[in-house]
């Protein structure tokens, strides 16, 4: 794990991680985060074997997959992110859909989100419906749910429909970010540029925190497309999202995406679950179509 941690940490050439001088890292979680609904239970004690919790495992996921045990909430952590303080990358793999693949009916996205050891973290799953799936496509709204391992909702995304031509500079695309749900975190917003994917990370006041930039084709043959996260000032390169190569058969056939996501570790947890929401909006706009209709121009 340290290892990881060395090779996840290293500079990009020409590109520095450690932010600049004076930097101490990003501030901690906010005092004075509202209470959580009444109910919400609380996760289990450190060290208590995952297995052995209410819930082990989700309908349609593999149940050999281990969990990452719950440590122990700190200070003024949002219910359900605690797992996030202790790790700097995530892994989000997409679920292949049988009836999608086959006939190309749409169904719901569903995903495994993992720590850097291939334990499970959470499982998200997409609630639309049908007719919203397949009229819309990509650009369809979405609410997304994210579970942790007592099966219980910690992280809900929401995708409204927004327009998808750069052409067209008003009401771009845009994600909610909200821990526990009902309440907002954070804001991943576009940014208009005739050529480059470009995105804002905000937090719960609308307040601008980090830039996003992809690259000006976002297409790739056997290699992995990095989206960087930097300063406001893209001075800094602080952290990246991934798409990663699956293969020549998954990529032709299907929408099926594996995404990586490194931040730096002190990142406020809050942020860590606003980067998760910017990786299922970068999926949905540029990678939820198959490569044959992205060659037959279907949109």
């Amino acid at each position: 794990m340290d290892k990881q941690n060395v090779q996840m940490n290293a500079p990009h050439p020409g590109t520095n991680l450690t932010g600049p001088p004076g930097y101490i890292g990003y501030p901690g979680p906010q005092a004075g985060y509202p209470v959580p609904p009444p109910g919400y239970a609380s996760p289990g004690p450190v060290g208590f074997p995952v297995q052995h919790q209410p819930v082990t495992s989700h309908p349609g996921v593999p149940t050999q997959v281990p969990w990452m045990p719950a440590p122990l909430p700190p200070l003024n952590c949002p219910p359900g992110l605690e797992y996030l303080t202790q790790i700097d990358q995530l892994l989000i793999h997409q679920q292949i859909e049988l009836l999608e693949v086959l006939i190309g009916f749409e169904t719901s996205n569903k995903y495994e989100i993992k720590n850097s050891l291939g334990q499970r973290i959470y499982f998200a799953a997409e609630d639309t419906d049908c007719c919203t799936r397949n009229c819309c496509g990509p650009s369809r709204p979405f609410t997304m749910r994210i579970l942790d391992n007592m099966g219980r909702e910690v992280i809900t995304l929401e995708r409204p429909l927004r327009c998808t031509s750069c052409c067209f500079p008003c009401c771009l695309q845009e994600i909610e970010i909200q821990a526990p749900p009902g309440v907002p975190v954070g804001y991943v917003t576009q940014t208009w540029h005739p050529c480059l994917p470009k995105f804002t990370v905000q937090n719960e006041r609308r307040e601008d925190v980090l830039r996003i930039s992809g690259p000006c084709v976002v297409c790739s043959c056997c290699a992995d497309i990095d989206f960087e996260v930097k300063s406001l000032d893209d001075k800094y390169v602080v952290g990246k999202i991934s798409k990663h190569w699956t293969g020549l058969i998954k990529e032709l056939f299907t929408d099926v995406d594996n995404f990586g996501i490194q931040f730096p570790l002190d990142l406020d947890v809050k942020m860590k679950a606003v980067m998760l929401g910017a990786c299922f909006l970068i999926d949905f706009m540029f990678f939820e179509m198959t490569r044959g209709e992205q060659r037959a121009g279907v949109w």
